[in-house]
C-alpha cells in the first residue's frame, strides 16, 4: 500500500501547495494597492461558486465517506459474495493495483474523484480477499482487527485534538525516518516472497522478527494519522481549494488500510498456536 509521499512541514505534496504550507496562507495579506486598484476591485462582479468554494471539515468528512463506502462495498462483496477461489486471486492484483494508483495519487497530488474511488475500490478488493483468507484460518480475528483499528484510530484522534501530540518537525522527521525504513523492509520482503526465496509471510512469519515488525507497523501506522489530522487541519486553516478534500480523505484512506493490514497480520502471529 502507498504512503503518501512527502510531508509538508510533514507532507511535501501538500507543502509545494501554498494550502497545506505551514507559514503561508490562501488569506495571506496581498501587497499594497492603489486607488485605482481598489476601485476595479469595487466594480468587478462578485466572486462565483467556484471562486468561493474552500475546503471545510464537512468537505472532508463526505468525501472520506464516499471513499470509505467504495471500499467497504468492494471488501464487502469479495468477503461475503464471490467464490472463495475467485476472492483468492483478486489479493494480488488488488495489492498491485492499489500500489500503483495510491503512488500515482500521492506524488501527482492528484484530486481526480475517479482515480481516488478506483483506488478505494482495487484496496477493498485486497483488504476483502485477505480478510477471507484470515477469517477461515482464525475464526473472528476479522472483527478483531476492525475493532483494533478503530480503537488506534480513535486514540490517535484524541491525542491529536487534545493538543498532546502534533505534527512538529522533529516528529515528523523521526517518524518519516522509520517510515521509510519500514516500507524498504516491506519490499524486500515481498520480492524475496515473489521470486521464491521466502517462503509463508517471509520476514513476517511467526516468530520473534515477524512479531516485532508487525508491532511497529501498528505503532508506525498510528502515528501517521497525527500526521493525516494535521494536513486536513491545516488545509482547512489556508483555505484550501474544496477538491483537496478527496486528497485528505485518500490520505486517510491510505493509513487506515495500512493499520488494518498491520493489526490483522499482528493478531495472527499472537493466535498463532491455535
Amino acid at each position: 500500500m502507498a504512503r503518501q509521499s512527502g510531508f509538508g512541514h510533514s507532507n511535501p505534496a501538500f507543502d509545494r501547495n501554498p494550502a497545506f504550507s505551514g507559514h503561508s496562507s490562501y488569506a495571506a495579506a496581498a501587497p499594497a494597492m492603489s486607488a485605482a486598484d481598489l476601485q476595479s476591485m469595487y466594480d468587478a462582479p462578485s466572486a462565483g461558486p467556484v471562486q468561493t468554494q474552500r475546503m471545510t471539515l464537512d468537505d472532508v468528512v463526505v468525501k472520506c465517506a464516499i471513499v470509505f463506502g467504495a471500499l467497504f462495498v468492494a471488501a464487502g462483496v469479495t468477503f461475503f459474495v464471490l467464490p472463495e477461489s475467485t476472492a483468492a486471486g483478486l489479493a494480488l492484483p488488488g495489492l498491485l493495483v492499489g500500489l500503483v494508483l495510491g503512488l500515482v495519487i500521492s506524488f501527482k497530488q492528484s484530486t481526480n474523484p475517479a482515480l481516488i474511488l478506483s483506488y478505494a475500490v482495487a484496496e477493498g478488493l485486497f483488504l476483502g480477499a485477505i480478510s477471507r483468507f484470515f477469517d477461515a484460518a482464525y475464526d473472528g480475528i476479522v472483527a478483531q482487527a476492525v475493532l483494533g483499528t478503530l480503537a488506534a484510530a480513535g486514540a490517535m484522534l484524541f491525542v491529536f485534538s487534545t493538543g498532546r501530540l502534533r505534527a512538529t518537525p522533529k516528529f515528523t522527521k523521526v517518524l518519516l525516518t522509520a517510515g521509510l525504513a519500514y516500507v524498504g523492509i516491506a519490499l524486500v520482503n515481498l520480492v524475496l516472497r515473489l521470486t521464491g526465496v521466502l517462503d509463508g509471510w517471509g520476514f513476517y512469519g511467526a516468530g520473534p522478527l515477524g512479531l516485532l515488525l508487525c508491532a511497529a507497523g501498528v505503532a508506525l501506522a498510528s502515528f501517521f494519522l497525527i500526521l493525516d489530522f494535521d494536513f486536513i487541519q491545516r488545509g482547512i486553516q489556508n483555505g484550501a481549494p474544496a477538491r483537496y478534500s478527496w486528497f485528505a480523505a485518500a490520505g486517510l484512506l491510505m493509513t487506515l488500510v495500512w493499520l488494518y493490514v498491520e493489526m490483522l497480520r499482528l493478531l495472527a502471529i499472537l493466535r498463532g498456536d491455535e
